[in-house]
């Protein structure tokens, strides 16, 4: 992610410092029909780096598909804990596209 210009940093002082009433809201107007709305579709858990001991096969196979292997492991990890947890927050889960469906990677799967 690319560092705020000194400009936008005056620019986002400047308006958390206005009060809510203060706000011109005129040109955006309320939205009242929520029907189309997705729930968690711009839902991002914060990450937190951590260092684990895998067996050396497991890690191989993480990484058979190349990059992402971190996120096809947190995949994996929170499909586990919602099925562990009896679908709790199921609605958050997300598939990533590259792990959602089989892909034919030179002659394999």
């Amino acid at each position: 992610m690319r560092k705020l210009a000194r400009e936008q940093k005056r620019d986002i002082r400047a308006i958390a410092a206005k009060r809510d009433e203060d706000i011109d809201f005129s040109d955006a107007p309320a939205v009242l029909d929520w029907s189309g709305a997705e729930i968690g579709k711009f839902y991002r858990p914060k990450k937190k780096p951590v260092t684990m001991r895998l067996d050396s096969d497991v890690i191989a196979w993480l990484k058979a598909d190349g990059r992402g292997y971190q996120t096809k492991a947190n995949w994996l990890l929170r499909n586990a804990m919602l099925h562990f947890t009896k679908g709790a927050n199921a609605s958050r889960l997300r598939i990533p596209p590259r792990y959602g469906k089989s892909r034919d990677r030179k002659g394999k799967g």
